[in-house]
């Protein structure tokens, strides 16, 4: 049995379920090539799947070492090139509010995020361009 199911609903628009728990998602061609641009396009799910992955695995380490990221922000842009069009960089920065995290916490968290699976399953040619901000409250 299929995890998702994509549906094309025509003009540049497709519905995703999830199907265990029957959430769906629309994507639709963005404006600069042919769409209406009134949803994420799949390049955005590509970029946004590398930033919530890092922050859901660096929140599964902060659960290990007993520390909070509530509140965590992830700022994302990705960068589309031509001839062929295609991501060449997604730039991820990571506001995390520092509840006096040492050094070596802060260390686990990057190492842990920038290791993500999504990270290392994306193409070595897509640049990730990424930078982490721990801000005192």
């Amino acid at each position: 049995m299929p995890n998702f199911e994509v549906f094309y609903e025509g003009n540049l628009r497709c519905k995703a379920e999830h199907i265990q728990s029957g959430t769906t998602l629309l994507t639709d061609a963005p404006v600069d090539n042919q769409g209406k641009g009134e949803s994420f396009s799949p390049t955005d799910l590509l970029a946004i799947a590398l930033g919530t992955c890092m922050a859901t695995v660096m929140g599964i380490e902060a659960n290990n070492l007993k520390i909070n990221l509530s509140g965590t922000q992830l700022h994302i842009n990705k960068v589309m090139g031509i001839l062929p069009r295609r991501v060449v960089e997604i730039k991820v920065e990571i506001t995390i509010p520092d509840e006096n995290f040492t050094e070596s916490q802060k260390n686990k968290l990057i190492e842990i995020g920038i290791n993500c699976p999504v990270a290392k399953s994306i193409h070595p040619d897509i640049y990730q361009n990424i930078k982490f901000n721990f801000v005192k409250k």
